[in-house]
């Protein structure tokens, strides 16, 4: 094999960018689609020249696919996903991979018994300002880490969530402001800060007609002592962009999506500091940039090809869903989680 030939499966408004994203990576393919509504793979193909399939079956069954970009709700993410392990193909799969952490150890099983490469979407983790800041914390810069938040204030419209009968759902959602639109700070969060040992927290739904919570926070007590806060919504207009504060008592920085806003610390930086972020989804999801998604795809298919590390595998992509799934656990008992028996 000397390229990855791939097939999108779900053809809402993410699989336009993971169409990008395969175009701009070297030996990769966007070869094919498939779609629960027929007219949408139809339309799809036709836009970006592919076969579109009627089945996810059949597509699966073709010798012509050798990968597959999932798509779909959320809430689909797991069974396609192992479907596709079971039929021999390698599989990148948006977030969440999972809606229960159940569900995500069944996922990695599948994946760990398989010959197949299985990713999810974590295109943060490749950013070069996250890079830069675990480069700084790895380094010791910071001294020993006493605090951390994280920061989503994020806005999204009644016409947003009406735009998918999905979206909102506990079914196919698997939660609101931090399981869709926050699990991708949560990541970096715990990738930066490292492993949690317990935290408090509360979900409410304010403004929106939705059954998830667009509004979350929690306090965190972090294993190597330091202490944080997560906050997460989707009812903050007009919405800001994703904030990360990292301190200790060495140094601080502070990251801004993927901007370093400041760095205060005995090292130097090797990116801008203090240039404002760009291309903010805080307000229009669609607003992101594709080359989180273009380094990604790149890891993926070098692994595919190469056997390279995957940088962002299905146990990492457990990671942020311990965390959310347990702020929603403690927003429903009101009591404390502890986040060592979540790991177990």
């Amino acid at each position: 094999m000397n390229k990855v030939r791939f097939a999108i499966i779900g053809c809402g408004g993410i699989a336009a960018k993971h169409a990008i994203a395969i175009g701009q990576t070297p030996n990769a393919e966007l070869v094919a689609c498939c779609d629960q509504i027929k007219e949408s793979a139809v339309r799809f193909a036709e836009a970006n020249k592919l076969q579109a399939f009627d089945t996810y079956e059949e597509l699966l069954a073709s010798d012509t696919v050798d990968a597959v970009s999932i798509c779909t709700p959320s809430g689909l993410h797991t069974p396609q996903a192992i479907q596709a392990i079971q039929a021999g193909k390698h599989v990148l799969l948006e977030k969440p991979m999972s809606l229960t952490l159940a569900e995500a150890d069944r996922l990695i099983g599948a994946a760990e018994q398989a010959d197949v490469k299985v990713g999810v979407i974590s295109q943060f983790r490749f950013s070069p300002a996250v890079v830069e800041v675990r480069r700084a914390i790895e380094a010791g810069a910071l001294g020993r880490i006493t605090s951390g938040s994280l920061q989503m204030k994020y806005w999204r419209s009644k016409e947003y969530y009406a735009s998918g009968a999905w979206r909102g759902t506990w079914a196919l959602d698997g939660g609101g402001a931090l399981m869709n639109q926050g699990i991708h700070g949560v990541d970096i969060f715990r990738y930066l800060m490292g492993a949690p040992k317990t935290l408090t927290g509360y979900a409410r739904t304010q403004i929106h007609d939705i059954e998830v919570e667009d509004s979350a926070v929690a306090i965190v007590e972090f294993e190597d002592g330091a202490i944080g806060t997560i906050e997460g919504s989707t009812a903050c207009y007009p919405g800001y962009p994703r904030r990360v504060e990292i301190c200790g008592d060495k140094g601080s920085i502070v990251l801004e999506e993927d901007a370093i806003l400041k760095w205060d610390v005995d090292l130097p930086c090797q990116l801008p500091v203090g240039k404002p972020p760009e291309n903010v989804g805080s307000s229009d999801p669609m607003a992101i940039s594709v080359a989180g998604h273009v380094r990604h795809f790149v890891n993926f298919t070098n692994a595919v090809l190469h056997d390279e590390p995957l940088l962002a595998d299905a146990r990492i992509g457990r990671l942020p869903l311990e965390i959310i799934l347990s702020i929603y656990e403690s927003s429903r008992t009101g009591r404390p989680v502890n986040m060592e028996e979540v790991r177990r």
